[in-house]
């Protein structure tokens, strides 16, 4: 039941009984008909007011009212000075502060003041009539709270005349209230980590925790209890030093600052840009710049200051520095080592210890380098290549057999066929040149080096001729030479040197019959 506050006699004998006859309040409440709760509600408004019973004759009912009933920190006594609750607020938010110790602050300013317990009781009430949600009180420096808003804007392709639109990345620090917004063509991995990075910088350090929404590029697997973190977000907080603490699924609580500050984001910066015609991300994010400076320095309704100045004074000191390079996107897919201990990455080869050969591991990369680790240790680490289906190979990952032939390079090849003679040089040299690149006639080369192991370097020479002059210079053919012993004979009594004599038959009608 709340009282009407004009029924002051009730008041009077609400406070009669209390304080004269020293009733319980359920007792107050059976005889002047209202609830135990509205009596003692009544009876701390009272000792709030800094009056002394019995009331003096002085006081009227509508002094009476007034004094109970004005809002806490707008009146006070000048026997009992209210303390500055909106200080006290902002106070408790700094890392070890707490009431006990404003209280003892406040006695020592005010020694007639208030005793703890209803300084306490004052500052609840403060907090009400403020009309602030207070639940989730969070210190300076302790969390920044982030997520996408709702709302997507236009952005139009001047040439094409195709409209796409650009995701609206927000974040809000705990404390103060400050906001970080821009605009990003997705909400995908490497937009969100990017947006981190310049969010960062915006704030001019870190917190100590990063509190996102569910989204994939933050968590990989939503739980109440023990959420999976996108690794290369997990990676990202790392770098900086913070906790990624995901909102819980389904409770708008855990995010209510960003929830608030995405609803300001909205109102006074996209609402204000509705009928803005933007052509590229860059001037959107112009805009939204100089409005979300305006946004940090209104004035609060009910609290002194604006996001500015509460940020100044309380997160900004309380921020970790930032490193001294930003985080660089770093990505992660698994992998099989394929037999030629090699893994792929967007249709490019790099190599890895061959004792891996089958076994499972993940690759790290970024725009420039390109790591594979397995059991958790980097076991290689290769410069990022482009070219497709080319590969990049370590001498130090081969085994023995295939290292020993990695020595070996279009140079040292063209030398070493030299030394069997021109013509063997010159077969190699097709060999290599034929293919797009030299190193695809690598095995050709080293099955020719075989062979002259195998026959020897003279009697190769001597293939070689022979294969160049019939225009066949394929390892093939000189394999099938020196097989066969066509090398020892000479070209001028081979059997390809031999006139060709046309063929003669009835059936062949000849060049005339055309005629």
């Amino acid at each position: 039941m709340v009282m009407p506050r004009t029924d002051m006699r009730k008041i009077r004998e609400i406070l009669r009984l209390r304080l004269d006859c020293d009733c319980s309040y359920e007792e107050i409440g059976h005889s002047v008909g209202i609830g135990r709760s509205t009596a003692a509600d009544c009876v701390l408004k009272f000792e709030a007011s800094g009056l002394v019973w019995p009331l003096p004759q002085s006081v009227s009912d509508p002094d009476l009212e007034r004094l109970l009933y004005a809002k806490p920190g707008f009146q006070a006594s000048t026997e009992r000075p209210l303390p500055d609750f909106s200080e006290v607020h902002v106070d408790l938010r700094r890392k070890g502060v707490t009431k006990q110790l404003l209280w003892t602050e406040y006695k020592q300013r005010h020694p007639n003041g208030y005793e703890y317990t209803h300084f306490c009781n004052l500052y609840k009430k403060w907090k009400n009539c403020a009309d602030i949600v207070f639940r989730n009180a969070h210190l300076a420096g302790e969390k920044c709270f982030l997520d996408y808003a709702g709302q997507t804007v236009p952005i139009h392709d001047a040439e094409t005349g195709d409209i796409n639109y650009a995701q609206i990345f927000v974040a809000v620090l705990g404390a103060s209230n400050y906001t970080f917004a821009e605009a990003t063509w997705s909400q995908g991995l490497g937009d969100w980590i990017a947006s981190h990075n310049r969010a960062f910088a915006y704030f001019g350090g870190v917190s100590e925790m990063l509190v996102p929404d569910n989204l994939k590029s933050a968590v990989s697997k939503p739980c109440r209890y023990d959420p999976i973190i996108n690794p290369t977000y997990y990676e990202m907080a790392r770098h900086y030093g913070a906790a990624v603490i995901p909102a819980r699924v389904k409770k708008p609580r855990d995010k209510a600052k960003v929830e608030a500050g995405v609803l300001l984001v909205e109102r006074w910066i996209l609402a204000v840009l509705r009928k803005h015609t933007f052509f590229s991300l860059e001037e959107l994010n112009r805009a939204i710049s100089g409005l979300l400076e305006k946004l940090n320095n209104r004035p609060f309704k009910k609290l002194p200051g604006c996001r500015r100045s509460a940020f100044e004074a309380l997160d900004k000191p309380a921020l970790k520095p930032l490193p001294e390079i930003p985080y660089r996107l770093s990505q992660y897919k698994e992998a099989k080592v394929n037999i030629n201990y090699h893994v792929a990455l967007d249709d490019h080869y790099y190599s890895v210890p061959y004792q891996l050969v089958q076994k499972d591991v993940i690759i790290r990369y970024t725009s420039s380098t390109v790591e594979i680790l397995h059991g958790n240790k980097r076991v290689a680490s290769h410069p990022r290549k482009n070219k497709k289906f080319g590969y990049t190979t370590l001498t130090e990952h081969m085994p023995a057999k295939h290292a020993a032939y990695a020595r070996w390079t279009p140079e040292r090849m063209g030398q070493w066929a030299g030394e069997a003679g021109p013509a063997t040089k010159q077969v190699a040299e097709k060999m290599m040149v034929v293919r797009d690149h030299p190193q695809q006639g690598f095995n050709a080369v080293l099955g020719l080096i075989r062979l002259g192991d195998k026959y020897g370097k003279e009697r190769l020479e001597r293939a070689s001729i022979k294969a160049l002059h019939i225009n066949s210079p394929s390892l093939k053919c000189i394999k099938s030479i020196l097989s066969t012993g066509m090398d020892k004979i000479p070209i001028t009594e081979s059997k390809c040197q031999e006139e060709v004599k046309p063929i003669e038959h009835e059936n062949i009608r000849g060049p005339s019959y055309y005629n």
